[in-house]
């Protein structure tokens, strides 16, 4: 009987949409007149689509009467939308020229933003902005290229809440889940061919995550053929740019190939200190065996290394202002960063495509290799060289718990005004005095993460009629890694002694304690990790509305390995630890109605479960087996309602969403003085619930044949919801032995963090664009952005009742009232910022060769804002932030992260 209906449904359904119109005709580029090849015709509010054939033919069956927007879009071009009317009869348009689209170089700015990333240590402040820069939805355009100087996310998830593919192959990281864009960074030309779904939309290749999915297309025969050399200048992250690209096209004999290559480089970028070096190779061969059938070959060479910088207080921006960076210093008169980052991680690709009427179904095996190195500099029983150290600031002179000395504050001032930066003379005398015995007092060490990684991925989508697609696929993706610290430069010394300054234990009880360069000191382990997911979707397409269903499972596990034996964790820091074993479902599901051909209304939800990463699995991997106690997935359920117009001079959407993820695990690094202790510790925050909500639109209004206007805004809401339960780990157990359970861990309770805002960027943003388009080839246009509602991040720990505890007699303040308490514990929410960006292009074709000129201003009233920021946990009890906070200018203020001030971008490219 079921089969009965089902086959009556679809009878139905085929009725629905007997009459059916073809449109017809050829794309073609404008001024050449050349033919563009995998153009891409659609109709709004169906899913059918046509490609242009080498000649740019294409016809498209359109299986319903009524009026209706036609849409050809093809890579680098400006897309063209027709008005229809089908009425049963065939349309034949003719020649559609399309007109190279010179605003697409605005990629480069999202690539430049990417790179120039402002983070701390633990990378906690990044952006989703890399995963949206193949969406021409306007909102998500204005989120990465605009607000994304802000560190805008959109709709307040982290980057890794989306998946971005390479060829199908998913690249999200197992240690922190987010996409790492420096491996192909720029490599602009091979991966401008890129698929986007947005929130919950269903991806051919992936189940995907809520803030969606983009693959990355990098098959030589969607590549337009020719050589395209292209220069830039910056003065982002960094002041050069050359790049060379030579695509053959697609062969009589079944072979395509692309080579590209690239060079960025630096002394410095905007934030003084900054170097940037960087060189990007992609090499990939194409062979058609048949119709359907290809084989891919690809392989992407990455080198990445720059100098970092710092977030600073309040007190050290006053003094010095947004441009400084405490982690450099001049050494026989060149920049020194002492803190750098390298990646590279080379991936070779081999892939197998099918793609026929009925079919497509992608296949590849990655594997990717190599390392991510960040230096730091390490100081043994001698003084911190960091110039931005409290006791070197004024204001520790004036916190001073015996009273304030405005004199020594006054010569502090002075001297860190002569003296700003790394003295590394200093640190080389301070290594080869006698007293040392040539051990190092101080020294530059690396960070080291060598990561071997492969990656099997299957998807496939199956056309089962015009109305039913069945879609399924999976990936199965393993991690063997190893992390240690390896010793970069001695500074002068002959050896360092590897013991811990603060426990005098030894680091590596089996090894030599006298370390030299190039050694591994400190901690030695490895990590084995997999995952394996596999996930099955349904689509349907009718007459007025369509819907979908997918589904996932996936498993994930994982191990420490103690290659060192801590003298600190005898028992628990060598070997193998238990192995963490967790598995997940996902389910979503969404449904469109539509109006007409021109408005519809699409609404989605989903019940996810998420494994946790990595960086939140093992307490302190760096020392110890330990794992987060009662580790479980974060649960994750959604649901998102939006209303599409497509006119012929008005197209946008507006969109409501909610989500709320529960069960979330953080673990934080820092030293503390507490109500139970003070050391080192780690910080297990565990039932941690977040709430999301909020509109966003964006809405673009064709004025006139060269104007355009557009409208852009996010009211958002991202908020704790729930009291977590928060545990802390002592590296040295003192004096708080007694209050410590048998798993190492202090339980300090709850946290009262519901209701307070999260640190997820501007929570409010709007942005109104004008943008000119002449007939004679060139363009400008204009962008004001006001972002609003941007808080720093909390202390976890200072919202626990230990707060409170006078750690001398154990029992609580007698002034920390809950008056008192919400005054000196008032969430900070930043400035709000105004932002006038400035972009603008012309082209030419000079004897059919392609050149055009691309320029951006960003920031052009050189606004100084800040970006983020987050309260600094060392005063752990109210005594001492109160005693801290008493001058205004506490030594321990919350950090802040600075926006660029007016910055710009140029490019001249050439293509033929």
């Amino acid at each position: 009987m079921r089969t009965v209906v089902f086959l009556l449904v679809l009878c139905c359904a085929a009725q629905l949409y007997g009459q059916s119109t073809i449109v017809s005709g050829s794309v073609k580029e404008k001024g050449t007149k050349s033919p563009i090849q995998k153009a891409i015709v659609s109709v709004d509010g169906f899913s059918t689509e046509s490609f242009t054939d080498p000649k740019g033919h294409f016809a498209i069956d359109i299986p319903q009467v009524g009026e209706y927007i036609l849409k050809v879009t093809a890579l680098d071009f400006i897309p063209k939308s027709f008005a229809i009317s089908l009425n049963g009869e065939n349309i034949d348009l003719g020649d559609v020229f399309l007109e190279k689209d010179i605003v697409r170089e605005n990629t480069d700015n999202l690539i430049v933003l990417t790179d120039g990333e402002l983070a701390d240590d633990k990378e906690t402040v990044t952006g989703s902005s890399g995963i949206l820069q193949s969406s021409r939805d306007i909102f998500l355009n204005r989120a990465a290229f605009d607000f994304g100087q802000a560190f805008f996310k959109v709709r307040g998830y982290d980057s890794s809440n989306g998946s971005v593919l390479l060829n199908g192959i998913p690249t999200n990281k197992f240690y922190d889940g987010r996409p790492q864009w420096n491996n192909w960074g720029g490599l602009n030309d091979v991966i401008r061919n890129q698929e986007f779904t947005n929130s919950l939309s269903i991806n051919t290749y992936t189940f995907g995550g809520i803030l969606g999915n983009t693959n990355i297309d990098a098959r030589p025969s969607g590549l337009r053929p020719g050589i395209r050399l292209s220069g830039s200048m910056s003065n982002r992250s960094y002041r050069s740019r050359l790049m060379a690209t030579y695509s053959s096209g697609l062969q009589k004999n079944g072979l395509a190939y692309t080579f590209s290559s690239s060079r960025r480089w630096s002394n410095t970028g905007y934030v003084d200190g900054t170097l940037y070096d960087a060189y990007s190779f992609f090499g990939s061969l194409e062979y058609k065996l048949n119709k359907k059938n290809s084989l891919v070959l690809t392989s992407i060479l990455a080198r990445n290394r720059r100098g970092r910088s710092a977030a600073i207080t309040e007190e050290v921006f006053d003094l010095v202002g947004n441009q400084y960076n405490p982690y450099w210093g001049n050494q026989d008169g060149e920049i020194r960063n002492s803190r750098e980052r390298e990646i590279f991680e080379p991936l070779f690709i081999l892939n197998h495509f099918l793609q026929s009427k009925k079919m497509i179904w992608t296949s590849g095996i990655c594997y990717q290799l190599g390392t991510n190195t960040r230096s730091r500099l390490g100081y043994y029983n001698a003084p911190n060289p960091d110039p931005t150290y409290y006791r070197y600031l004024p204001s520790y002179y004036i916190n001073s718990g015996t009273g304030a000395n405005f004199n020594n504050a006054s010569l502090a001032k002075e001297g860190f005004l002569n003296n700003p930066q790394i003295q590394w003379g200093e640190l080389y005398n301070a290594n080869t005095n006698s007293f040392n015995q040539e051990k190092a007092a101080y020294l530059l060490y690396d960070d080291v993460v060598d990561n071997k990684e492969i990656t099997f991925s299957s998807s496939m989508n199956y056309n089962i009629n015009e109305n039913i697609q069945l879609g399924f696929g999976g990936y199965l993706k393993m991690l063997s890694s190893k992390s240690f610290a390896e010793i970069q430069d001695l500074l002068g010394a002959s050896f360092h002694e590897d013991v811990d300054s603060f426990s005098d234990t030894l680091n590596d009880v089996n090894g030599s304690p006298t370390k030299t360069k190039g050694e591994k000191f400190n901690y030695h382990y490895g990590i084995e990790a997999s995952k394996m997911v596999g996930f099955g979707q349904l689509e349907v397409n009718l007459k007025s509305w369509s819907g979908f269903l997918s589904g996932s499972f996936s498993s994930f596990g994982a191990q420490r390995n103690g290659l060192f034996l801590n003298e600190r964790f005898l028992e628990n820091s060598f070997g193998n630890s238990e192995r963490v074993s967790l598995s997940s479902l996902g389910l979503k599901s969404g449904a469109t109605y539509f109006f007409s051909g021109r408005h519809w209304l699409s609404v989605g939800g989903a019940l996810l479960n998420k494994p946790p990463t990595l960086q939140n699995t093992f307490i302190n991997p760096r020392e110890n087996n330990d794992i987060v106690p009662e580790i479980q997935t974060e649960k994750i359920t959604t649901i998102d309602l939006s209303y599409f117009v497509r006119l012929p001079d008005l197209t946008g959407r507006v969109s409501a969403f909610y989500t709320r993820f529960m069960n979330s695990t953080d673990v934080n690094f820092f030293f503390v003085n507490s109500g139970v202790g003070s050391d080192f510790v780690q910080e297990i925050i565990t039932a941690l619930d977040k709430l999301h909500k909020g509109i966003e639109f964006g809405l673009e209004y064709q004025a006139s044949a060269a104007v355009k206007i557009s409208l852009v805004g996010n009211l958002g809401e991202y908020r704790y919801a729930s009291d977590p339960s928060v545990q802390i780990n002592f590296d040295t157990a003192g004096d708080e032995e007694d209050l410590i359970d048998p798993a190492g861990n202090i339980d300090l309770g709850v946290a009262k963090l519901k209701d307070l805002k999260m640190a997820q960027g501007p929570q409010t943003a709007f942005a109104l664009g004008v943008e000119y388009r002449s007939p004679k080839y060139w363009w400008i246009g204009a962008t004001t952005n006001y972002l609003t509602n941007n808080y720093i991040n909390i202390s976890t720990i200072t919202r626990t009742e230990s707060f409170l505890l006078d750690p001398d007699t154990g029992e609580r303040f007698s002034e920390a009232t809950d008056e008192n308490i919400a005054h000196i514990l008032k969430q900070r929410k930043l400035e709000d910022i105004y932002l006038l960006n400035l972009v603008g292009g012309k082209s030419w074709i000079v004897n059919k060769k392609y050149i055009s000129a691309f320029v951006s201003i960003n920031n052009a009233f050189d606004q100084i804002f800040r970006t983020g920021g987050y309260e600094q946990s060392r005063n752990g009890n109210y005594g001492q932030l109160k005693q801290d906070n008493l001058s205004g200018t506490p030594s321990f203020a919350p950090k802040y992260w600075y926006g660029y001030g007016r910055t710009y971008f140029l490019n001249l490219a050439i293509s033929f």
